[in-house]
């Protein structure tokens, strides 16, 4: 189970035992962090962000700052070469000089998978398009090993945007490869899950799949209430997001039939899918959530590094 020098581009280029490798690791450093904190001295990230990012992007660069080592790159493509023309391939090619590890976010799906065959040194996806974003995953996975103490045995909702939702398409392919696993599916029609994912994870699995556009009917049974925003930047046409924008929204009130060990998670951003009121809630774990990301991608780092 040997990651160094691997990219990360989608969560199925790890096998089970090596995601679980990860999200070990990243629990540990979160116990352990002094134990970690000059790992990465004298090692690299190189940043290329091509899409606003808050969490991922900083997240990142926490993570190897935790770890003793440096970041560079860029938050905006104009302001870089791209905006003189530069291709991907040109820019990977200067910067897997420059840097030790990259992360790539992207609008354009497949982008950060034709980066890495042009890199010498680990790509790692930060979210290509509504495609993939594994990192994220990996975020969700430690969340719940920390929070439920095992990847098994969980009926998990997700809500909301479930077709341009990336966080949404990489953690449902990934949580169908655990142990008795099934899902609820709430979203408007519009934005139900792309049919070739469904096909794909019912062909590949045994996981059980409930489709719906009603929260209130299934949130008393399920262990995991995963809330993602209606993406205003996915939609052509800003009348359907308006008509689609408030289909869910997560209240106190909605949540007094859930199970008491329930764990609401959210990607963020958040718009208005829930409530304020919601926070205080001790079922509502999105900011340890995001917290948890840093020790996710510390881990990460530090396994395709080689450093551990």
């Amino acid at each position: 189970m040997n990651l160094t020098g691997r990219h990360l581009i989608d969560p199925n280029d790890f096998t089970i035992e090596e995601l679980q490798k990860v999200i070990d690791l990243g629990l540990d450093i979160y116990n352990n962090p002094s134990n970690y904190s000059d790992i990465c001295r004298g090692k690299i990230l190189g940043t290329l962000f091509y899409e606003p990012s808050t969490r991922t992007r900083l997240s990142f660069e926490s993570a190897m700052l935790r770890m003793g080592g440096s970041v560079l790159g860029f938050s905006d493509s104009n302001t870089s070469s791209v905006s003189k023309g530069e291709t991907i391939a040109d820019t990977i090619r200067v910067l897997d000089g420059y840097a030790d590890v990259l992360v790539m976010r992207h609008p354009r799906e497949g982008a950060p998978k034709l980066a890495s065959e042009f890199s010498s040194v680990p790509v790692i996806n930060g979210g290509d398009g509504g495609h993939q974003h594994p990192t994220q995953t990996l975020t969700d996975l430690v969340t719940i090993q920390h929070y439920r103490g095992k990847i098994s045995n969980l009926k998990v909702a997700f809500c909301g945007d479930l077709l341009f939702g990336r966080t949404v398409h990489s953690l449902l392919k990934t949580l169908s490869r655990f142990p008795h696993i099934s899902f609820v599916l709430i979203s408007p029609e519009q934005l139900k899950i792309p049919s070739h994912l469904r096909d794909e994870i019912i062909s590949n699995t045994n996981v059980e799949i409930i489709e719906t556009q009603s929260l209130e009917d299934h949130i008393n049974e399920v262990d995991i209430l995963y809330m993602t925003r209606i993406q205003k930047e996915r939609f052509f046409n800003e009348e359907e997001y308006v008509k689609l924008k408030d289909s869910y929204v997560l209240c106190k009130d909605k949540l007094k039939n859930a199970k008491e060990d329930l764990l609401i998670l959210h990607p963020l951003p958040r718009v208005n899918e829930i409530n304020y009121d919601v926070d205080s809630d001790p079922r509502a774990k999105y900011f340890e959530q995001a917290k948890l990301g840093v020790y996710a991608r510390m881990a990460l780092m530090a396994l395709v590094l080689g450093v551990i």
